[in-house]
Protein backbone atom coordinates (compact mmCIF):
# COMPACT_ATOMS: atom_id res chain seq x y z
CA UNK A 1 0.00 0.00 0.00
CA UNK A 2 1.09 3.71 -0.73
CA UNK A 3 1.91 5.91 2.56
CA UNK A 4 -0.53 8.10 3.23
CA UNK A 5 2.00 10.95 3.02
CA UNK A 6 2.23 9.46 -0.47
CA UNK A 7 -1.32 9.73 -1.40
CA UNK A 8 -1.55 13.12 -0.20
CA UNK A 9 1.11 14.68 -2.22
CA UNK A 10 -0.08 12.12 -5.17
CA UNK A 11 -3.67 13.25 -5.14
CA UNK A 12 -2.42 16.44 -5.25
CA UNK A 13 -0.29 16.02 -7.96
CA UNK A 14 -3.51 14.68 -10.02
CA UNK A 15 -5.56 17.47 -9.27
CA UNK A 16 -2.96 19.79 -10.62
CA UNK A 17 -2.10 17.46 -13.50
CA UNK A 18 -6.20 17.60 -14.44
CA UNK A 19 -6.30 21.56 -14.18
CA UNK A 20 -3.67 21.82 -16.38
CA UNK A 21 -4.74 18.96 -19.15
CA UNK A 22 -8.10 20.26 -19.38
CA UNK A 23 -6.81 23.54 -19.56
CA UNK A 24 -3.66 23.77 -21.22
CA UNK A 25 -2.93 20.17 -23.00
CA UNK A 26 -5.81 18.76 -24.10
CA UNK A 27 -6.48 21.76 -26.87
CA UNK A 28 -3.19 21.27 -28.16
CA UNK A 29 -3.82 17.29 -28.37
CA UNK A 30 -7.07 17.71 -30.06
CA UNK A 31 -4.84 19.79 -32.75
CA UNK A 32 -2.40 17.71 -33.46
CA UNK A 33 -4.22 14.82 -33.58
CA UNK A 34 -6.68 16.15 -36.30
CA UNK A 35 -3.25 17.72 -38.01
CA UNK A 36 -2.10 14.14 -38.08
CA UNK A 37 -5.71 12.61 -39.23
CA UNK A 38 -5.28 14.81 -41.89
CA UNK A 39 -1.28 13.67 -42.81
CA UNK A 40 -2.68 10.19 -42.72
CA UNK A 41 -5.44 11.35 -44.97
CA UNK A 42 -3.13 12.38 -47.86
CA UNK A 43 -0.99 8.97 -47.81
CA UNK A 44 -1.05 8.33 -51.51
CA UNK A 45 -1.03 4.24 -50.73
CA UNK A 46 -4.31 2.91 -49.85
CA UNK A 47 -3.00 0.34 -47.82
CA UNK A 48 -0.58 2.43 -45.79
CA UNK A 49 -3.50 5.30 -45.43
CA UNK A 50 -5.81 2.98 -44.21
CA UNK A 51 -3.33 1.41 -41.06
CA UNK A 52 -2.88 4.94 -40.56
CA UNK A 53 -6.59 5.95 -40.10
CA UNK A 54 -7.49 2.78 -38.66
CA UNK A 55 -4.71 3.54 -35.42
CA UNK A 56 -5.64 7.21 -35.44
CA UNK A 57 -9.21 6.28 -34.71
CA UNK A 58 -8.82 3.05 -32.96
CA UNK A 59 -5.96 4.51 -30.17
CA UNK A 60 -6.89 7.96 -30.27
CA UNK A 61 -6.71 7.71 -26.35
CA UNK A 62 -2.94 6.52 -26.40
CA UNK A 63 -1.88 9.70 -27.77
CA UNK A 64 -4.47 11.81 -25.28
CA UNK A 65 -2.71 9.70 -22.13
CA UNK A 66 1.03 10.17 -23.49
CA UNK A 67 0.37 13.74 -23.22
CA UNK A 68 -0.56 13.81 -19.50
CA UNK A 69 3.32 13.50 -19.49
CA UNK A 70 3.26 17.02 -20.40
CA UNK A 71 1.78 18.39 -17.54
CA UNK A 72 5.30 18.62 -15.76
CA UNK A 73 6.56 21.05 -18.66
CA UNK A 74 6.90 24.54 -17.88
CA UNK A 75 3.60 25.96 -19.44
CA UNK A 76 5.97 28.20 -21.89
CA UNK A 77 7.48 24.83 -23.23
CA UNK A 78 4.08 22.99 -22.96
CA UNK A 79 3.39 23.06 -26.19
CA UNK A 80 6.61 21.94 -27.90
CA UNK A 81 6.53 18.98 -25.66
CA UNK A 82 2.65 17.72 -26.06
CA UNK A 83 3.73 18.41 -29.97
CA UNK A 84 6.44 15.99 -29.75
CA UNK A 85 5.05 13.12 -26.97
CA UNK A 86 1.78 13.07 -29.47
CA UNK A 87 3.67 12.55 -32.97
CA UNK A 88 5.92 10.24 -30.67
CA UNK A 89 2.93 8.13 -29.55
CA UNK A 90 1.01 8.45 -33.23
CA UNK A 91 4.34 7.31 -34.90
CA UNK A 92 4.65 4.20 -32.26
CA UNK A 93 1.37 3.27 -33.04
CA UNK A 94 1.90 3.37 -36.82
CA UNK A 95 4.96 1.40 -36.73
CA UNK A 96 3.48 -1.05 -34.62
CA UNK A 97 0.59 -1.83 -37.27
CA UNK A 98 2.97 -1.73 -39.93
CA UNK A 99 5.41 -4.01 -38.82
CA UNK A 100 2.65 -6.55 -38.10
CA UNK A 101 1.24 -6.99 -41.58
CA UNK A 102 2.39 -9.28 -44.09
CA UNK A 103 4.27 -8.29 -46.41
CA UNK A 104 6.21 -10.00 -49.58
CA UNK A 105 9.02 -9.23 -49.49
CA UNK A 106 8.80 -9.08 -45.58
CA UNK A 107 9.59 -5.64 -44.20
CA UNK A 108 12.77 -5.34 -43.20
CA UNK A 109 11.70 -4.30 -38.75
CA UNK A 110 15.43 -3.13 -38.37
CA UNK A 111 15.19 -0.44 -40.60
CA UNK A 112 11.46 1.04 -40.27
CA UNK A 113 11.95 0.96 -36.82
CA UNK A 114 15.17 3.76 -36.97
CA UNK A 115 12.63 6.15 -37.60
CA UNK A 116 12.03 5.88 -33.16
CA UNK A 117 15.41 6.38 -32.41
CA UNK A 118 15.91 9.30 -35.46
CA UNK A 119 13.43 11.09 -34.14
CA UNK A 120 14.48 11.10 -30.47
CA UNK A 121 18.36 10.52 -30.75
CA UNK A 122 19.02 13.75 -32.36
CA UNK A 123 22.24 12.66 -33.62
CA UNK A 124 24.03 14.60 -36.55
CA UNK A 125 24.28 11.89 -38.37
CA UNK A 126 21.31 11.04 -38.50
CA UNK A 127 20.22 13.96 -39.32
CA UNK A 128 22.30 14.45 -42.08
CA UNK A 129 20.87 11.15 -43.66
CA UNK A 130 17.44 12.29 -42.85
CA UNK A 131 18.44 15.39 -44.83
CA UNK A 132 19.81 13.99 -47.65
CA UNK A 133 16.16 12.24 -48.25
CA UNK A 134 16.64 9.15 -46.37
CA UNK A 135 12.83 8.97 -45.57
CA UNK A 136 12.10 5.99 -48.48
CA UNK A 137 14.62 3.89 -46.29
CA UNK A 138 12.14 2.96 -43.83
CA UNK A 139 10.34 1.25 -45.65
CA UNK A 140 13.22 -0.35 -47.27
CA UNK A 141 11.95 -2.79 -50.68
CA UNK A 142 8.67 -3.16 -49.75
CA UNK A 143 7.13 -2.66 -53.35
CA UNK A 144 3.96 -0.48 -51.62
CA UNK A 145 5.54 2.34 -49.63
CA UNK A 146 4.27 5.75 -51.07
CA UNK A 147 3.26 7.45 -47.33
CA UNK A 148 3.81 10.80 -48.84
CA UNK A 149 6.15 11.96 -46.52
CA UNK A 150 4.12 10.82 -43.44
CA UNK A 151 6.49 9.02 -41.54
CA UNK A 152 9.27 11.49 -41.83
CA UNK A 153 6.74 14.34 -41.14
CA UNK A 154 6.13 12.48 -37.40
CA UNK A 155 9.78 11.94 -37.08
CA UNK A 156 11.00 15.40 -37.60
CA UNK A 157 7.69 17.20 -35.54
CA UNK A 158 9.58 14.73 -32.67
CA UNK A 159 13.09 15.90 -33.50
CA UNK A 160 12.34 19.48 -34.07
CA UNK A 161 10.35 19.83 -31.32
CA UNK A 162 12.74 18.54 -29.39
CA UNK A 163 15.58 20.13 -30.36
CA UNK A 164 13.93 23.38 -29.03
CA UNK A 165 13.80 22.50 -25.49
CA UNK A 166 16.33 23.65 -23.24
CA UNK A 167 17.55 20.18 -21.85
CA UNK A 168 17.63 18.42 -25.17
CA UNK A 169 21.28 17.62 -25.44
CA UNK A 170 20.49 16.19 -21.73
CA UNK A 171 17.74 13.59 -22.12
CA UNK A 172 18.82 12.78 -25.84
CA UNK A 173 21.16 9.93 -25.32
CA UNK A 174 18.83 8.63 -22.89
CA UNK A 175 15.90 9.03 -25.31
CA UNK A 176 18.00 7.26 -27.93
CA UNK A 177 18.82 4.08 -26.17
CA UNK A 178 15.50 3.86 -25.06
CA UNK A 179 14.13 3.74 -28.57
CA UNK A 180 16.70 1.41 -29.42
CA UNK A 181 15.42 -0.61 -26.34
CA UNK A 182 12.20 -0.19 -27.49
CA UNK A 183 12.68 -1.09 -30.87
CA UNK A 184 14.42 -4.43 -30.28
CA UNK A 185 12.11 -5.32 -27.76
CA UNK A 186 9.04 -4.91 -30.19
CA UNK A 187 11.33 -6.78 -33.10
CA UNK A 188 11.98 -9.69 -31.02
CA UNK A 189 8.64 -9.66 -29.84
CA UNK A 190 7.11 -9.60 -32.99
CA UNK A 191 9.54 -12.41 -33.69
CA UNK A 192 8.55 -14.76 -30.97
CA UNK A 193 5.20 -15.25 -32.47
CA UNK A 194 6.62 -17.01 -35.50
CA UNK A 195 9.25 -18.63 -34.41
CA UNK A 196 9.78 -18.77 -30.48
CA UNK A 197 10.39 -16.91 -27.35
CA UNK A 198 14.23 -18.01 -27.39
CA UNK A 199 15.68 -15.32 -28.68
CA UNK A 200 13.71 -12.96 -26.81
CA UNK A 201 14.54 -14.42 -23.42
CA UNK A 202 18.38 -14.92 -24.46
CA UNK A 203 18.49 -10.99 -25.04
CA UNK A 204 16.13 -9.59 -22.65
CA UNK A 205 17.71 -12.23 -19.45
CA UNK A 206 20.76 -10.33 -20.46
CA UNK A 207 20.15 -7.27 -20.39
CA UNK A 208 17.57 -7.54 -17.67
CA UNK A 209 20.87 -8.03 -15.38
CA UNK A 210 21.49 -5.34 -12.56
CA UNK A 211 17.77 -3.98 -13.39
CA UNK A 212 15.72 -5.61 -10.35
CA UNK A 213 13.19 -6.90 -13.38
CA UNK A 214 12.63 -10.59 -14.28
CA UNK A 215 13.25 -11.64 -18.31
CA UNK A 216 9.76 -11.62 -19.08
CA UNK A 217 9.33 -7.76 -17.09
CA UNK A 218 12.27 -6.16 -18.96
CA UNK A 219 11.01 -7.81 -22.23
CA UNK A 220 7.75 -5.91 -21.90
CA UNK A 221 8.84 -3.09 -20.40
CA UNK A 222 11.36 -2.48 -23.45
CA UNK A 223 8.56 -2.93 -25.97
CA UNK A 224 6.65 0.01 -23.90
CA UNK A 225 9.80 2.10 -23.40
CA UNK A 226 7.42 4.90 -25.65
CA UNK A 227 6.60 5.89 -21.99
CA UNK A 228 10.15 6.29 -21.11
CA UNK A 229 10.71 8.87 -23.99
CA UNK A 230 7.91 10.78 -23.18
CA UNK A 231 8.60 11.16 -19.67
CA UNK A 232 12.22 12.27 -21.33
CA UNK A 233 11.04 14.39 -23.34
CA UNK A 234 8.99 16.48 -20.92
CA UNK A 235 11.84 16.40 -18.37
CA UNK A 236 13.82 17.99 -21.35
CA UNK A 237 11.53 21.14 -20.88
CA UNK A 238 13.13 21.44 -17.30
CA UNK A 239 16.26 23.49 -17.37
CA UNK A 240 17.08 22.02 -13.84
CA UNK A 241 17.52 18.02 -15.35
CA UNK A 242 20.54 16.46 -15.15
CA UNK A 243 21.78 12.85 -16.32
CA UNK A 244 21.28 11.41 -13.49
CA UNK A 245 17.67 12.69 -13.17
CA UNK A 246 17.55 11.54 -16.82
CA UNK A 247 18.85 8.30 -16.25
CA UNK A 248 16.79 7.65 -13.01
CA UNK A 249 13.57 8.63 -15.38
CA UNK A 250 14.27 5.74 -17.57
CA UNK A 251 14.77 3.20 -15.18
CA UNK A 252 11.58 4.17 -13.32
CA UNK A 253 9.54 4.33 -16.75
CA UNK A 254 11.16 1.34 -17.89
CA UNK A 255 9.07 -0.64 -14.67
CA UNK A 256 6.02 1.27 -15.35
CA UNK A 257 6.32 0.19 -18.97
CA UNK A 258 6.70 -3.77 -17.59
CA UNK A 259 3.28 -3.13 -16.15
CA UNK A 260 1.60 -2.52 -19.08
CA UNK A 261 2.48 -6.50 -19.10
CA UNK A 262 -1.52 -6.24 -17.96
CA UNK A 263 -2.31 -5.66 -21.06
CA UNK A 264 -1.42 -9.03 -22.43
CA UNK A 265 -3.62 -10.38 -19.28
CA UNK A 266 -6.74 -8.90 -20.49
CA UNK A 267 -6.00 -9.74 -23.76
CA UNK A 268 -5.52 -13.31 -23.32
CA UNK A 269 -8.29 -15.21 -24.36
CA UNK A 270 -8.21 -12.77 -27.80
CA UNK A 271 -4.77 -13.24 -28.41
CA UNK A 272 -4.91 -17.99 -27.41
CA UNK A 273 -7.85 -17.84 -30.25
CA UNK A 274 -5.72 -16.02 -32.56
CA UNK A 275 -2.47 -17.71 -31.83
CA UNK A 276 -0.90 -14.92 -30.66
CA UNK A 277 1.83 -14.56 -27.86
CA UNK A 278 1.78 -12.47 -25.21
CA UNK A 279 3.63 -11.23 -22.27
CA UNK A 280 1.93 -13.43 -19.39
CA UNK A 281 1.99 -16.24 -21.50
CA UNK A 282 6.17 -16.67 -21.07
CA UNK A 283 5.16 -17.35 -17.22
CA UNK A 284 4.44 -20.97 -16.03
CA UNK A 285 3.00 -20.22 -12.85
CA UNK A 286 0.40 -17.38 -12.38
CA UNK A 287 1.51 -17.17 -8.97
CA UNK A 288 4.95 -16.25 -9.93
CA UNK A 289 3.24 -13.90 -12.87
CA UNK A 290 1.02 -12.42 -9.77
CA UNK A 291 4.11 -11.79 -7.23
CA UNK A 292 6.13 -10.44 -9.53
CA UNK A 293 4.22 -7.79 -10.53
CA UNK A 294 2.85 -6.54 -7.33
CA UNK A 295 6.64 -6.36 -6.08
CA UNK A 296 7.75 -4.52 -9.60
CA UNK A 297 4.65 -1.97 -8.36
CA UNK A 298 5.74 -1.81 -5.15
CA UNK A 299 9.38 -0.76 -5.99
CA UNK A 300 8.49 1.18 -8.46
CA UNK A 301 6.57 3.64 -6.02
CA UNK A 302 9.55 3.53 -3.58
CA UNK A 303 11.68 4.66 -6.34
CA UNK A 304 9.33 7.36 -7.83
CA UNK A 305 8.99 8.68 -3.87
CA UNK A 306 12.72 9.79 -4.29
CA UNK A 307 12.48 11.60 -7.38
CA UNK A 308 11.59 15.26 -8.42
CA UNK A 309 7.92 15.05 -9.78
CA UNK A 310 8.28 12.08 -7.81
CA UNK A 311 4.47 12.33 -7.06
CA UNK A 312 3.25 13.12 -10.80
CA UNK A 313 5.14 10.07 -11.78
CA UNK A 314 3.30 7.73 -8.73
CA UNK A 315 0.13 9.23 -10.54
CA UNK A 316 1.36 8.44 -13.76
CA UNK A 317 1.97 4.48 -12.66
CA UNK A 318 -1.54 4.27 -10.65
CA UNK A 319 -2.82 5.44 -14.20
CA UNK A 320 -1.31 2.51 -15.90
CA UNK A 321 -2.63 -0.06 -13.66
CA UNK A 322 -5.67 1.53 -13.28
CA UNK A 323 -6.29 1.39 -17.05
CA UNK A 324 -6.16 -1.90 -17.28
CA UNK A 325 -7.92 -2.36 -14.38
CA UNK A 326 -11.01 -1.20 -15.59
CA UNK A 327 -11.65 -3.37 -17.98
CA UNK A 328 -14.35 -5.77 -18.23
CA UNK A 329 -12.17 -8.89 -18.57
CA UNK A 330 -9.93 -7.61 -15.65
CA UNK A 331 -13.00 -8.93 -13.42
CA UNK A 332 -12.63 -12.31 -14.80
CA UNK A 333 -11.27 -15.70 -13.36
CA UNK A 334 -8.03 -15.54 -15.17
CA UNK A 335 -7.29 -11.83 -14.92
CA UNK A 336 -8.81 -10.92 -11.29
CA UNK A 337 -6.48 -13.03 -9.06
CA UNK A 338 -3.15 -11.24 -10.36
CA UNK A 339 -4.70 -7.70 -10.55
CA UNK A 340 -5.86 -7.91 -7.67
CA UNK A 341 -2.30 -8.02 -6.01
CA UNK A 342 -1.11 -5.13 -8.29
CA UNK A 343 -4.26 -3.10 -7.04
CA UNK A 344 -3.08 -3.73 -3.19
CA UNK A 345 0.19 -2.18 -3.63
CA UNK A 346 -0.88 1.01 -5.22
CA UNK A 347 -4.33 1.23 -2.44
CA UNK A 348 -6.09 3.99 -1.42
CA UNK A 349 -4.78 5.90 -4.06
CA UNK A 350 -6.06 3.68 -6.92
CA UNK A 351 -9.26 3.54 -5.62
CA UNK A 352 -10.34 7.02 -7.16
CA UNK A 353 -8.23 6.43 -10.10
CA UNK A 354 -10.03 3.41 -11.02
CA UNK A 355 -13.38 5.05 -10.31
CA UNK A 356 -12.35 7.71 -13.27
CA UNK A 357 -11.42 5.11 -15.39
CA UNK A 358 -14.48 2.89 -15.67
CA UNK A 359 -16.27 6.56 -15.91
CA UNK A 360 -14.54 6.83 -19.07
CA UNK A 361 -15.15 3.60 -20.23
CA UNK A 362 -18.88 3.76 -19.43
CA UNK A 363 -18.99 6.67 -21.65
CA UNK A 364 -17.12 5.50 -24.17
CA UNK A 365 -19.24 2.19 -24.59
CA UNK A 366 -22.82 4.73 -24.46
CA UNK A 367 -20.91 6.88 -27.03
CA UNK A 368 -20.21 4.16 -29.47
CA UNK A 369 -23.61 2.46 -28.90
CA UNK A 370 -25.20 6.01 -29.82
CA UNK A 371 -23.02 6.49 -32.98
CA UNK A 372 -23.71 2.93 -33.83
CA UNK A 373 -27.39 3.65 -34.25
CA UNK A 374 -27.21 6.79 -35.62
CA UNK A 375 -25.36 5.09 -38.51
CA UNK A 376 -27.87 2.69 -38.90
CA UNK A 377 -31.12 5.37 -38.91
Amino acid sequence: MTRPKDTARAGLALVLANVRYWSTVAPIVRAQLDRWEQGARAIPDPALRALALGKLGDERFNAQVAATLGTLAPRSQRARVVEAIVALQVMYDYLDVLSEQPAEPPIDERLLFTALHQAVALDMEDEQASAMGRARDYYGDRASSEDGGYLQMLVETVSGSLAHLPNAAVVAPVAGAAATRCAQGQILNHQSSRSGVDELRKWASTRAAGTGLSWQQFAAGATASVLAIGALIAAAADADTTREDAAEIDRLYLSIGALTMLDSLVDLQEDLAAGQLGYVQYYDDPEELAAGLATLARDAVGRARIMRNGSHHIVTLVGVVAYYASARIASEAFARPVISRVRRELRPLITPTLALMRAWRLAKRVRHRGGHRVGHV
